[in-house]
């Protein structure tokens, strides 16, 4: 497993990176982002996605299901932005509880979307949280690009380095991860994200049935994170590939896209 997926503060920090170099500026094309935008991280880790925001003075929370990531995220909050107004909370929004949290400007999901059972339940159900004129950030790999199955977690080095295999029958996928000597974790967690791996025109569709229109949607030939991850400058894909349907998710490494309630 590559050291990124070990190291948590390591991990952390990219996001952070990531986050204030390219998701924020992303944003801001359409929306202001002040001091007064009240921003709600799902499936935020440790949190570090919301660091950028609470620097100009947004009002934060994040919520998770991992305890662990809460707690890390906790401590690496009150040592980077100790006076940051940010709950970090271990919640699973579909639980009554969720009510609480009230309504945001913003919603952040960031290499979530893909992970998540039923999405188009989850979009309807998310409006709730939602001001009328709020918008939902959405940062995501499409499913058939290299590394869309999310084997780089993987212990054996050349199966978390090898490309397109994800797209194995599944019978096949799982035979080549017990050759590679991968954990029965390791195994469930890949096959989770096999079912759940979202394409560009699903991602697409769902939006626009969940009761969502895009304001901007963006395609990666360079994922925008790889310039923390490798020092590679990132690249939109190219309009030739871009222009292609199914094609296009082979190449795009990852999507951003900014939309409000339609």
């Amino acid at each position: 497993m590559q050291e990124r997926h070990k190291n948590r503060k390591q991990y952390f920090d990219e996001q952070v990176l990531t986050t204030r170099e390219h998701v924020l500026p992303y944003i801001r094309k359409t929306m202001p982002v002040t001091s007064a935008t009240r921003v709600f991280e799902i499936g935020c880790g440790e949190g570090g996605n919301l660091v950028p925001f609470l620097e100009i003075g947004c009002q934060g929370v994040g919520v998770d299901l991992s305890q662990s990531k809460i707690d890390l995220g906790k401590e690496y909050m009150a040592d980077v932005l100790p006076r940051a107004d940010v709950e970090l909370i271990v919640q699973d929004i579909y639980d009554s509880s969720a009510d609480r949290l009230s309504t945001f400007d913003l919603i952040i999901l960031r290499d979530v979307i893909e992970h998540i059972h039923d999405q188009e339940r989850f979009l309807t159900f998310v409006h709730k949280f939602l001001k009328p004129e709020g918008r939902i950030f959405f940062g995501f790999p499409p499913w058939r690009m290299p590394f869309g199955g999310h084997q780089q977690i993987c212990g054996n080095r050349l199966l978390s380095k090898l490309p397109w295999y994800h797209l194995l029958p599944v019978p096949l996928y799982k035979e080549v991860l017990k050759i590679g000597g991968e954990t029965d974790r390791i195994i469930e967690d890949l096959i989770e994200i096999k079912e759940t791996g979202i394409s560009i025109a699903r991602f697409t569709e769902t939006i626009e049935r969940s009761g969502f229109c895009f304001e901007q949607k963006d395609l990666w030939f360079i994922n925008p994170n790889y310039e923390i991850k490798f020092g590679l400058k990132p690249m939109a894909l190219p309009g030739i590939i871009g222009g292609l349907p199914w094609v296009k998710d082979f190449f795009a490494t990852c999507c951003y896209a900014l939309v409000r309630k339609a």
